[in-house]
Formats: C-alpha cells, structure tokens, sequence
C-alpha cells in the first residue's frame, strides 16, 4: 500500500471508531436493512451501452488532495440534476460521490442532496475498510461502493462485498495492476474499475487499462477511471471495446456539468 493509502486508511479507522461511538453497529445495520429500495447500478450502465452510449459514471466531488477545491460554487444536487439532464440526448448513466472529509472535503449529506435530486444511481466513493461503513453507505442512501483493491486484503474484500450485496448495493472494485485485478476478479461483483493512475508516481495513463483489456473476462464490465480528458480519449477507449467510464475532474470546473459531460462523450 502507498504512503498515502496507508494516511487515508488510518484516518478511516479513526473515523470509525468515532462513529461506533454515536451509533452502534447493530443501530447502524438495522438502520441499513430498512432501507430496502436500491436503484440498479449495473443496469443502468448496461441500458446505456446497450443503447451504443458510453456509460459514464459522473463525480460529484469538491476537491482533491493535490488540486485543491475544484469548484467553489458547490451544490450537490444541482449538479447532480445537471449530469442526468446532459444535453437532453446524452446524460450520465450513475453518480459516484466523494464523502470523504479530511481529504476531498466531502461528506455523507453530498450524497444524500445529490440522490434525492434525481433518479440516477448513486455509488458512495469513499475508502472502505469496515463492515460499518458498508451498512453505513446504505442508511444513508448508497446505491454501490467502491471497494479499492489495494487497501484490502482479499478476505476483507469478499466480506465487505458480501455485506453489500446482501442490502441490494453494487459493488465497484477499484484496481491499479495486474495482480489487483487478478484478485478483483475472485469476487462475485461484475464491475471492474481500472485506475489509470500510478499510486506510487501519480502518472496517469491510459494505456493502464488498454494493457489489462484482455484480461478482462466478458461477462464483466470494465469502467475505466481517470485520464478522460477529451474526446480523442474517449475514441480511443470505445474504439478499444471499453465504453464503461468514471469521470469526476473534468467536469467539476465545467460552468454545467452534464453540458460539458454530452461534449465529451458526444
């Protein structure tokens, strides 16, 4: 695990054991399980692709460790009513949401504004590495999680997806390598997000996912992350066979998101 990695996961155990303190973990999962409508995540990508789009997965996130805040005037649900609108033809398949306060300056009300405002799925993008904070993502309206492959081990991992999709949640392993991916692909989860960028040296590049392409069986859907900047970036994954993408970055400075989300992907 990265320096940074091992920071955040740290912070997440402090988290945690905060949390515990206010609401039980039994409150927490009785919470979860009475929360039983769920919006399909995977098949609202899959409806997408099947109707020759990309299916994009649109961030929702204020800021980041290395660049600060993103966009000052920040209001969850407008934005996430501007990414299912788009240009009235194109339109984000889900939403994924940055929760994570210490470092991208997120929190679980972004989440829960942003669902309320539309019909999209919504993923909860944060670091996940307890059982409380899966029955969490739920109570607080989670339609998936992202679980990131390189700060859990592979016991953890299956538990973690195996509480989710008993509450009805999808689940997005995040991978960065071969060896990641090769342990993602353990799991019962059909979604598989490749990271383009290099935890160590924070290079992002594209051809991260082109090289693991093949390794990737068919029956998984393979949503790419990071480094889709224009449209000769989304040509030359579609025209590679990926249509599945998760994009945050380039739209957070955009005057309206879903505008400069149809442009891209147009």
């Amino acid at each position: 695990m990265s320096d940074i990695l091992n920071k955040i996961v740290a912070v997440k155990r402090e988290e945690i054991a905060a949390a515990v303190k206010k609401k039980s973990l039994i409150e927490m999962r009785a919470d979860a399980e009475s929360r039983l409508l769920t919006r399909d995540f995977v098949a609202a990508l899959r409806a997408k692709i099947e109707a020759g789009q990309a299916a994009v997965i649109a961030e929702i996130k204020k800021a980041s460790p290395s660049k600060g805040v993103l966009r000052e005037d920040f209001i969850p649900a407008d934005i996430a009513q501007s990414y299912a609108q788009g240009n009235g033809i194109l339109s984000a398949a889900c939403l994924s949401v940055l929760t994570d306060r210490q470092f991208f300056q997120g929190q679980p009300d972004y989440l829960k504004q942003a669902r309320a405002s539309c019909s999209l799925p919504v993923l909860r993008k944060d670091f996940m590495v307890d059982p409380y904070q899966i029955y969490e993502s739920r109570a607080m309206g989670a339609d998936a999680i992202l679980l990131i492959a390189a700060c859990l081990e592979d016991a953890q991992m299956a538990e973690l997806e195996s509480i989710a999709l008993a509450l009805g949640m999808a689940v997005l392993v995040e991978v960065h390598d071969g060896a990641e991916l090769e342990r993602a692909l353990r799991l019962k989860t059909p979604l598989v997000g490749i990271n383009n960028r290099n935890l160590r040296t924070f290079e992002v590049t594209l051809d991260t996912t082109l090289s693991l392409l093949p390794q990737v069986p068919a029956d998984r859907l393979l949503i790419t992350e990071s480094g889709i900047l224009g449209r000769a970036d989304v040509e030359r994954m579609r025209t590679a066979g990926v249509h599945a993408f998760l994009v945050g970055e380039a739209f957070m400075r955009a005057p309206d998101p879903g505008l400069a989300l149809a442009d891209l992907f147009a």
